[in-house]
């Protein structure tokens, strides 16, 4: 299966139901880390694998950059406005791994990045709806053709050692067209089922975090936090917290 279509599958199974995305980040001393979505949607291949084709049947372990896939699309890719080609530019540096087995009904998905300085970060989602944009992405005019995490926000990361702060900005703008969106229902109901859950890893001890739902690790450098993924679509900036640590 070539990249893109597998990746477009893929995105078939993330966005149709009952899926959970974790977003994790690792934080290290001198500030470099990892980042990394995961998607898991096993439990729509085990409520209804047989009916999403013959692809679904396939067992497939699979491992390739954004850099290669965009090799592949590169003629689709020039045709795209240069805003969205930026968006796809800065996802070059992500590694996708995919692993599914028709058998055991099980499909996940993970896309990750190294990064030199948390600041650096963007919504790895954001930029995932302009890839759903090329040729064979997702139809515009259906509740997933404005793309997987295309929430109408802009989501940034900051970190000095003695704060972390997670922060999304709705684009006004942006969610008043959503408003008159006939689609925006549909979209609603297709997520309700989702989970979106955050995992953060620290190299300190956290003091105290804003959001009260907020679970610790026992060494209380690691958090957890769980979220309907319609509050990810509709409600971005509840997802926004600080987190303070220990002197």
């Amino acid at each position: 299966m070539k990249l893109y279509k597998l990746l477009s599958f893929c995105f078939v199974l993330a966005t149709l139901t009952s899926c959970t995305l974790t977003e994790n980040i690792y934080v290290n001393d001198n500030g470099t880390g990892k980042f990394s979505v995961d998607m898991d949607g096993s439990s729509l291949m085990a409520m209804a694998g047989d009916q999403l084709g013959p692809d679904a049947k396939k067992n497939i372990d699979s491992t390739f950059t954004f850099k290669q896939l965009f090799e592949e699309k590169k003629d689709s890719i020039a045709k795209l406005s240069p805003e969205a080609q930026k968006e796809l530019k800065k996802l070059e540096n992500f590694v996708v791994n995919t692993k599914m087995n028709g058998e055991k009904k099980e499909f996940l998905m993970t896309i990750s990045t190294d990064f030199k300085n948390v600041n650096e970060l963007q919504d790895a989602l954001q930029s995932l709806s302009a890839l759903q944009k090329l040729e064979g992405g997702a139809n515009a005019s259906s509740p997933l053709g404005k793309g997987l995490g295309d929430n109408n926000s802009k989501l940034s990361y900051s970190y000095d050692g003695k704060k972390f702060t997670r922060t999304a900005v709705i684009d006004k703008d942006k969610l008043a067209a959503k408003a008159k969106d006939s689609t925006a229902d549909m979209s609603k109901m297709i997520f309700a089922s989702s989970t979106y859950i955050i995992k953060y890893h620290f190299p300190k001890k956290i003091k105290k975090v804003s959001n009260p739902n907020a679970l610790f690790s026992e060494d209380r450098k690691s958090i957890t936090i769980q979220y309907p993924f319609t509050d990810y679509m509709e409600n971005p900036d509840k997802l926004n917290f600080d987190v303070e640590f220990e002197k």
